[in-house]
């Protein structure tokens, strides 16, 4: 068994994410010139972005550890009761910093074509410009990615992969950071 040392670098959606944190689906303009109303407006969503080392222990079993980050950025609106803006703080975000040992099994082998599923469990890292309610930035959480199926076609030792999954992280049954986010993930990636 050549090439049992496999690293690879990929891209993941950030469904979740763009379904939990969006722009408002209406602003207030029937109120009070005086009243203010605070909305986080213009969304970005800078998607997952991680990095895996492996190691191939059998044709069919190996190890290794997995890197990811991903951002959410808005801006702090400041609004009066007629929708005018009074006041714009664009520097609002938060991150997730997720490191984990993970374990994948291979049961389709081939010089061309790999099927696999995988699984790792490790910590998340949740930070930004939000605190919590503890007035911290930063909260430490665990974190589950599930690799439910994943299919990489090979180019001697190249190759490019597609995964189909998810990774949560949470820090508490009331405290989610993703939840089955990364669903769908394209990486590319050399064994040696």
């Amino acid at each position: 068994m050549d090439m049992r040392h496999e690293l690879r670098v990929g891209w993941g959606d950030q469904l979740f994410e763009s379904l939990m944190w969006h722009n408002p689906t209406s602003i207030a303009t029937t109120l009070a010139t005086d009243y203010k109303l605070t909305y986080h407006e213009n969304y970005h969503h800078n998607q997952h972005i991680w990095l895996e080392y492996q190691y191939r222990y059998f044709e069919w079993l190996s190890f290794g550890a997995m890197m990811d980050i991903s951002e959410v950025s808005w801006d702090n609106v400041t609004r009066n009761g007629a929708g005018a803006e009074l006041n714009r703080d664009k520097k609002q975000f938060f991150y997730n910093l997720v490191f984990m040992p993970t374990v994948r099994f291979t049961y389709f082998f081939h010089p061309n074509v790999n099927i696999y599923s995988g699984l790792g469990f490790g910590i998340d890292i949740n930070g930004g410009t939000e605190t919590n309610a503890a007035g911290k930035k930063t909260d430490v959480g665990m974190a589950i990615n599930v690799t439910a199926i994943g299919v990489s076609a090979n180019y001697e030792r190249w190759f490019m992969a597609l995964d189909l999954g998810g990774l949560t992280a949470l820090r508490d049954k009331n405290v989610v950071y993703m939840a089955v986010s990364r669903m769908i993930n394209f990486s590319i990636g050399a064994r040696f």
